[in-house]
């Protein structure tokens, strides 16, 4: 994994199917150790533990605010990281810096899918997932491929993600840890929506819950999945009942806006690009419920979280929002509100 493997991994092009999941099968191997002459590394234990720290403040700017220009600074340390490791380290530091590099290819690849730039996203998320192999790290390698099995779902290819699930499950099941176990759930029961199968939706979605509810019986996680709370669960359950209540509304439209609420209501706006979406996703919902005046307030409520985010994720799906408000000109709420998304758009 030296700056040419890196270049390598960073030049393929975006794939799916076969292509793409045989590709990841390696991960359920082991890792082979980096042969060849290099020169000696100088990195100590306090040069590591900085670099951990800069990796775990990148991430938390992802999370709140997303892409844009914050990405250029992750892209400058994954290289210094590379750089760091075409030099004979220690094995301690080694298998750190490889923990390192995975962490910023990871949120690299969120950033850079966030911006719309899903062909790079792909690449970034391959490369974080054979760094995490090389460095020992199953929990975050699982990690990875539900990122990826993400960003498969928005591509319309529920069939790879939940091979991609599937793969993450089956190459971390000793390993992982509850909060992650939920997470993997949820991206499964996302897979099981986005096919049509209800009945398995459900049940992956009680298997997160349950394995949740566990999150606190002592055992240490990593510092990444903090995030996925009772809080997260209903925000991501809510999005899979509003994928649904576009097919059903009266079925599904009032449990994915309950859902939301409950997420709404147990996160603060420092959730930032969740909170926004969350927004963005309680407006759809009163709008395919037919609340065009409750649909209208909410729009607004988005806008204004929209405005505090870089996200381009957000920016999208406010513009796949705009079209529920073209139609009811007589309304002045309504057309206010799709004012207020054109102008947050063309901004």
């Amino acid at each position: 994994m030296d700056r040419r493997a890196v270049t390598r991994a960073l030049a393929g092009v975006a794939v799916t199917g076969a292509a793409l999941l045989d590709s990841l099968e390696g991960w359920l191997l082991p890792a082979t150790p980096v042969s060849g002459q290099r020169r000696r590394g100088r990195l100590g234990l306090r040069e590591i533990d900085e670099l951990e720290t800069t990796a775990k403040a990148f991430r938390q700017w992802d999370h709140r605010y997303g892409g844009g220009l914050r990405r250029k600074a992750v892209l400058g340390q994954l290289s210094e990281v590379a750089g760091a490791l075409d030099e004979h380290q220690s094995p301690d530091v080694e298998a750190r810096l490889y923990r390192i590099m995975a962490q910023l290819a990871g949120t690299a690849a969120t950033m850079s899918w966030d911006t719309g730039l899903h062909r790079r996203a792909q690449d970034y998320y391959r490369l974080a997932l054979r760094a995490a192999h090389a460095g020992g790290d199953a929990v975050f390698g699982a990690n990875v491929l539900a990122g990826m099995a993400r960003q498969m779902l928005y591509r319309d290819r529920p069939d790879d993600a939940l091979q991609l699930i599937n793969l993450a499950q089956e190459g971390a099941r000793d390993v992982i840890g509850p909060r992650v176990r939920a997470m993997l759930h949820t991206r499964e029961a996302w897979a099981y929506a986005a096919q049509g199968r209800t009945a398995g939706f459900h049940r992956a979605t009680a298997r997160a819950a349950e394995a949740l509810a566990h999150a606190d019986d002592g055992g240490e996680e990593p510092y990444w999945i903090a995030y996925f709370d009772e809080a997260e669960l209903a925000g991501v359950t809510g999005g899979r009942f509003l994928d649904l209540a576009r097919k059903d509304p009266c079925q599904h439209g009032d449990r994915a806006a309950a859902e939301i609420r409950s997420a709404l209501s147990a996160r603060s706006t420092e959730a930032g690009r969740s909170h926004a979406l969350d927004r963005i996703g309680l407006a759809e919902c009163h709008f395919l419920v037919g609340d065009v005046a409750g649909a209208a307030e909410e729009t607004h409520r988005a806008v204004e979280a929209a405005r505090l985010t870089q996200s381009g994720r957000v920016r999208m799906q406010l513009g796949e929002l705009y079209p529920y408000t073209v139609g009811h000109s007589a309304s002045r709420s309504v057309r206010e509100a799709r004012n207020s998304i054109r102008d947050l758009l063309s901004s």
